[in-house]
């Protein structure tokens, strides 16, 4: 089967006039692995290969995984229809300028964010929030405007709904909005001025930029920690835990275990000091049982192998509420598993489960459509090639036949 990504990767190269051998030396690949990416015969299996593919070749990593990714269901071609609306949103709305509607009731208002943070959210359905969120964020910047009484309650709706659009935008694949939003919300943090949504903040823009610089993601990710004060409130040291899986992340991306693994143990420290009676700080879902899930999708990150299994065996994803971490936890041990022939099939199920559990956000991931695809090269026609047959096919990857 062909691979897309491969041939981009191949159409860019040649584009950039660099040699596969001169590509492979400066992007730290053997010439012979990246030979087989671009015939489509191995996946790119973590974000250090995609990005140092994409630093060398100069174009950002959505140039090379062809995101957004054109939908093959209905929930995902209305998540992909509604993203124009929320870029329209993103692009004209800027705080203190009245974008002249007349706001609804603060009530009515704080409603519609609690539905956005507690079901749309949590259920990581992408179409519907697309759908709520540009009229959301017009009516608040209209209510930051009319309704001053509200301004601080304003501000908060309004960092959740941009929250929201970053994580919506940057998911589905859409290049360069994940940053506005990131920003946006950034603006009114600082005019929060608390430390909690300062430092909530900064792990927005961390986790919305960091495909496009990881060395900027942990400086910034260390630097919002050391600044962060009052550490002693729930609140934030949610945020600082939040941060130090930001840090983890970009160093493992960078290949560096050891910084990966300090923040990682840092942020588990901060959560098990957590009292058991606390505010869901952001909806961010920040506890053990988090880490415990960050702990097995930064050991795949790593290439960890059998490791992952082991580290998988003694985390709960179901007490998180958010089934977007529920779905890339099993996405990302399947895609641990199908590394070794032994457990093959054990992966190929964690990947059925991921899609099931959060089937928006596990069709648009990169790494779980390279896993797929690269399975239905080898897949016989058993039980377990239908299986991936009938997954590729709902992912737009493969045709089912």
């Amino acid at each position: 089967m062909d691979s897309d990504l491969g041939r981009r990767l191949r159409e860019i190269r040649s584009w950039r006039q660099l040699t596969l051998r001169a590509t492979a030396e400066l992007s730290g690949l053997s010439y012979g692995y990246l030979g087989e990416l671009e015939r489509g015969e191995k996946p790119i299996n973590n974000r250090r290969v995609l990005e140092n593919l994409a630093n060398t070749l100069r174009v950002a990593p959505t140039e090379l995984t062809g995101a957004p990714y054109a939908p093959s269901q209905a929930a995902d071609n209305d998540a992909h229809a509604a993203l124009r609306h929320v870029e329209v949103a993103l692009s004209s709305l800027d705080l203190g300028l009245d974008p002249g509607i007349q706001a609804a009731p603060w009530p009515q208002l704080a409603e519609k964010v609690e539905h956005l943070n507690t079901v749309l959210r949590v259920e990581a359905d992408y179409a519907r929030q697309g759908e709520l969120v540009p009229e959301l964020l017009t009516h608040l910047h209209a209510a930051y405007c009319q309704q001053p009484e509200h301004r601080r309650a304003v501000l908060v709706g309004l960092i959740h709904t941009y929250h929201s659009a970053a994580v919506l935008t940057k998911n589905l694949g859409l290049r360069g909005f994940p940053v506005v939003a990131a920003r946006q919300a950034e603006q009114c943090a600082q005019e929060l001025d608390t430390p909690d949504w300062l430092g909530f903040s900064a792990w927005l823009r961390g986790h919305a930029t960091g495909s496009h610089g990881r060395q900027h993601q942990y400086t910034t990710s260390v630097r919002a920690i050391d600044q962060l004060t009052k550490l002693d409130d729930a609140n934030v040291s949610q945020a600082a835990g939040m941060l130090h899986l930001n840090a983890a992340l970009a160093a493992a991306t960078e290949g560096d275990a050891e910084t990966s693994a300090q923040h990682l143990d840092e942020a588990a420290v901060l959560a098990e000091r957590l009292p058991a009676e606390r505010e869901n700080f952001g909806f961010l879902h920040f506890g053990p049982d988090n880490v415990g899930v960050w702990r097995v999708s930064l050991a795949t990150e790593l290439d960890e192998g059998p490791k992952v299994a082991e580290l998988a065996r003694g985390v709960r994803p179901e007490a998180l509420p958010a089934k977007a971490r529920q779905g890339m936890f099993w996405a990302d041990l399947g895609r641990a598993l199908v590394a070794d022939r032994k457990t093959r099939d054990q992966g190929v199920a964690a990947l059925m489960r991921a899609e099931k559990v959060a089937p928006q956000r596990i069709r648009n991931n990169v790494f779980v459509r390279e896993t797929v695809a690269d399975l239905l090269r080898q897949a016989r026609r058993d039980a377990g090639g239908r299986e991936l047959r009938g997954l590729a096919w709902r992912m737009g990857v493969a045709p089912s036949g």
